[in-house]
């Protein structure tokens, strides 16, 4: 689903400009997700949900496709910004430590290396460029933004369900890409009839599918475990190109994705509990005894035994 977006940009920028392809995608996307909460939810969002999610949806949406895209119209190859989104992982690892407390172990830190070689082989042969030096650093911002993002959903809990989150997320990209699209005169859609089903594709397997499953892993998981899925995205993105467009996939690409493939599982693997101090038995539920019942006193036992054993009444 994350790697669609990769596919749904490259069929819409044939046919119109970016900033009108990303304005009309989350027009449509609230128009949708409005007309789903007014008539079936109405469920109350508070000010701070509101809040929470307005600054997820600058981060991990405006925020992050905002540099994408940009960098690419300026000249910066999609092989060169997809390395450099493939540092997330690295970057949520080491961040995650001191913001989350969550461990990172030795072995989890090899996967990751080798995770991002495998992604450096599947877009090696688009890297480099000619665009200026400034363009490069969009997607490192990018990049930036949407562990920004992530980070941020972490820190400032919310109880609101996934789809009030992205209606919240999507209205406030739309606000932006609007303001982008109304300063360059790009807000008409084009008049070709292929580009609503490139938005339908955006719409339903970008959004709804890439960035709903995105946001369901970060709440049921750590950051360094959804960041690391991300390595998968070029070596997919690879193969889809390749049956939708034609795209030929090089021996150095079909290498790279084996290389991502076997080195996520290593990065995902559980760190292990810590030993316990010494001294210090720890024991499981199972090896709990069951608590005593109090010792009856001496006279309560006589009482007992001249009224023959019974209890009173």
């Amino acid at each position: 689903m994350w790697s669609s977006g990769f596919l749904g940009a490259t069929m819409g920028t044939e046919l119109t400009g970016s900033t009108t392809l990303l304005f009309w995608r989350f027009l449509v996307v609230t128009g949708l997700l409005g007309a789903w909460w007014l008539l079936l939810r109405r469920t109350r969002i508070t000010r701070r949900d509101l809040g929470i999610h307005a600054v997820l949806g600058l981060l991990s949406q405006a925020g992050y496709l905002s540099g994408v895209v940009f960098a690419a119209e300026l000249g910066v190859p999609a092989g060169t910004s997809a390395l450099i989104a493939a540092l997330q992982p690295l970057v949520a690892a080491a961040l995650a430590g001191p913001l989350l407390g969550q461990h990172t172990a030795p072995r989890q830190w090899v996967g990751l290396a080798i995770g991002l070689g495998g992604v450096a082989l599947v877009v090696s042969g688009d890297l480099g460029g000619s665009a200026a030096v400034l363009a490069y650093t969009l997607p490192l911002l990018a990049m930036l933004s949407l562990v920004a993002g992530t980070f941020a959903e972490r820190r400032l809990p919310s109880a609101l369900p996934i789809g009030e989150s992205l209606l919240v997320q999507s209205a406030v990209s739309t606000v932006v890409f609007g303001v982008l699209a109304a300063g360059t005169g790009s807000t008409a859609p084009p008049t070709s009839p292929e580009f609503w089903p490139v938005i339908a594709w955006l719409v339903v397997f970008s959004t709804f599918g890439g960035y709903g499953f995105y946001w369901l892993n970060v709440r049921r998981g750590s950051v360094g475990r959804v960041s690391t899925l991300l390595y998968l995205t070029p070596p997919t993105t690879m193969v889809a190109a390749w049956l939708m467009f034609g795209e030929p996939v090089r021996a150095a690409g079909l290498a790279g994705l084996l290389i991502c493939f076997a080195a996520v599982p290593l990065a995902l693997a559980p760190t292990p509990r810590a030993a316990a101090p010494p001294g210090v038995t720890v024991r499981s539920r199972c090896d709990r005894r069951p608590p005593r019942r109090p010792a009856r006193s001496r006279r309560r036992r006589r009482e007992l035994a001249a009224d023959g054993g019974r209890k009173p009444s």
